[in-house]
């Protein structure tokens, strides 16, 4: 349990730290990087992607739109549904960079070896799915 607590703490920090250097928080820039990839993406399928909160993405959605990074448009067969797509400002927030989580992870998988990566991501399933199942996700 420390060792999760301790991963959430940094994650924490790291996401004060990416706003402090490049103006936009950990969750933001996820979400950036998720519509930028998917380009007509609804926002109930980022939360679903992310495993967020629906709240939670519009807020992050709207702190998007007012950095001008984002831009929600109407779907076109369906004018109820609205669509995410990145701007082309969002390029310099979703480019890989050095002192971003994943850029940390990224670094961390390179000097592991593959039976590692696996076992890690069996056991970290596994944590995940245990929590879904608890409802502690608040989704």
């Amino acid at each position: 349990m420390r060792l999760l607590w301790n991963i959430e703490h940094n994650l924490q920090s790291a996401s004060k730290l990416m706003a402090a250097r490049l103006g936009i928080t950990g969750p933001q820039r996820l979400v950036l990087r998720v519509v930028a990839q998917s380009p007509g993406i609804s926002a109930k399928d980022v939360a679903r992607l992310l495993h967020l909160h629906p709240s939670t993405v519009t807020g992050i959605l709207q702190r998007l739109e007012k950095k001008k990074v984002l831009l929600r448009g109407t779907d076109p067969n369906d004018t109820r549904r609205v669509r995410l797509r990145a701007l082309p400002s969002a390029h310099r927030y979703t480019r890989r960079a050095p002192g971003t989580v994943e850029y940390a992870v990224e670094q961390t998988l390179r000097r592991l070896t593959p039976a590692s990566v696996r076992s890690a991501r069996r056991v970290l399933s596994a944590v995940a799915a245990a929590l879904d199942a608890n409802g502690a996700n608040g989704a």
